[in-house]
């Protein structure tokens, strides 16, 4: 199997390497790309991620068999509605937003009759650095890449879409997008969350900055994505609020369990706490080759 054409709207760290990987095992013969920075579009263009720069979205996707979107997914309406009337009726469109219940709506009321080629897609997968500086070709290599086909996919677009990021190393799960949007919620969102405000909350105490200079490896693991990009994250937390405010409900009662166990000084209960958490994250395993800052 192989496209003719990939029309990639957004040339950083997802759409780059995404290009990259399908270049790299001679799935896509060409790639038209469009970022909204000239200077991405020129590095992509010398980093081989593209091979010609689009002037906007809509003339990315022209003549393209297979479309994926990268933008941030408050992006996501503008940018279907930009490119719904120049979508080929057959190609395939495929997105990489972290988030899937308002990317499903948005195409909905975006696409019109180009809906039948949205198959939308979440990627597990991602770095510190963002940007197209830092793509590459092994990022979906043992991976999970999440599909939520809607009620019009049919099974052979399912089927190609699966072969295709298989083919660049992913392991293809499917999900509705609300089991997608509530378990990401509980395993993603909700945890760069707490990091965030672990880190807010140390900085708010007078002594912060000291208890900072003073914290070791511990606080280097827990806080580690606390460093995602702030404009990333505030879409992800405002996309999935629902799911993130009942998620958010869960660690409350959690945190007050422990809370109200070191207030009465009962420290069979606490143990009991601990040890339940503990054994819990001795048995996971990470279903990937290793840590990402994956949404």
């Amino acid at each position: 199997m192989k496209f003719k054409q990939l029309g990639l709207v957004g040339c950083g760290l997802m759409g780059a390497s995404f290009s990259l990987a399908l270049q790299s095992k001679g799935w896509v013969d060409t790639v038209v790309g469009f970022s909204p920075s000239e200077a991405t579009r020129h590095k992509a263009l010398q980093r081989g991620v593209i091979q010609q720069a689009a002037g906007s979205a809509a003339q990315a996707v022209q003549g393209a068999d297979l479309v994926l979107i990268a933008v941030p997914v408050s992006h996501t309406t503008a940018c279907l509605h930009e490119i719904a009337p120049h979508l080929s009726p057959d190609c395939l469109l495929m997105d990489v937003g972290s988030t899937k219940c308002d990317v499903v709506a948005a195409a909905q009321v975006a696409l019109g009759e180009k809906l039948a080629c949205f198959l939308p897609a979440h990627p597990i997968a991602g770095k510190a650095q963002a940007g197209v500086d830092h793509a590459e070709a092994g990022l979906y290599q043992n991976r999970a890449l999440i599909l939520t086909p809607m009620a019009h996919n049919t099974d052979a677009q399912i089927a190609q879409a699966t072969a295709l990021w298989q083919a660049i190393g992913s392991r293809v799960h499917r999900m509705t997008p609300e089991a997608h949007d509530q378990t990401f919620a509980a395993v993603s969102h909700v945890p760069h969350l707490l990091a965030f405000a672990h880190i807010n909350g140390l900085l708010k105490q007078a002594e912060g900055e000291a208890f900072l200079k003073l914290a070791g490896p511990g606080f280097r693991d827990f806080s580690r994505i606390a460093a995602g990009d702030p404009a990333v994250w505030r879409d992800i937390f405002s996309a999935n609020r629902s799911e993130v405010l009942a998620q958010l409900a869960h660690f409350q009662a959690a945190l007050k369990a422990f809370e109200n166990a070191i207030q009465n000084n009962d420290s069979q209960n606490l143990h009991q706490l601990i040890d339940s958490a503990s054994q819990a994250r001795l048995n996971w395993r990470l279903s990937a080759s290793d840590d990402s800052d994956a949404a």
